[in-house]
């Protein structure tokens, strides 16, 4: 790990701590030449993993795009960069779960929509709108319904 200051490579681990969610582990760092101290983040990343799309296309797996297509769906919403990161690690670690080389799109984005459901609901619309290209308001009005609260029969 470079120093961010003097650009010195000689640098050593004061303290390291895991996350709550366990998905990063933080370590704090001080520079031997320069003893300026900063802070680094580890985090678990998704290797060799193929995503096949409906048109039968492949192409790896990547962070990047996912979380740009989330991001989309959560334009001018309120939430945290740390929320945001704990999100994308759990559908990560549900991708990872599956245990399988190959993962379709499609089970990408019902694993999004899964947690966007749970993050903030008008993402949720925003995204599934798109996702399941969404032709009339009927089709909104019913998942929108979907996410109302049942009301119970007294």
């Amino acid at each position: 790990m470079q120093c961010p200051v003097c650009r010195s490579k000689e640098t050593k681990v004061v303290d390291s701590r895991v996350t709550h969610d366990g998905n990063m582990i933080r370590r704090r760092r001080e520079c031997v030449k320069c003893q300026y101290r900063f802070s680094t983040v580890e985090e678990m990343e998704l290797l060799d993993i193929v995503v096949v799309k409906q048109d039968g296309k492949r192409e790896n797996y990547s962070r990047n795009k996912l979380e740009k297509g989330i991001l989309h769906s959560l334009s001018k919403r309120p939430y945290t960069q740390d929320r945001f990161d704990r999100m994308v690690h759990n559908i990560e670690r549900d991708i990872q779960k599956k245990n399988k080389r190959e993962v379709t799109s499609e089970e990408v984005g019902e694993l999004v929509m899964k947690h966007l459901k749970k993050f903030d609901k008008v993402a949720y619309i925003r995204f599934a709108s798109i996702y399941r290209a969404f032709e009339d308001v009927k089709k909104f009005q019913k998942e929108i319904k979907s996410l109302q609260p049942k009301k119970k029969k007294v």
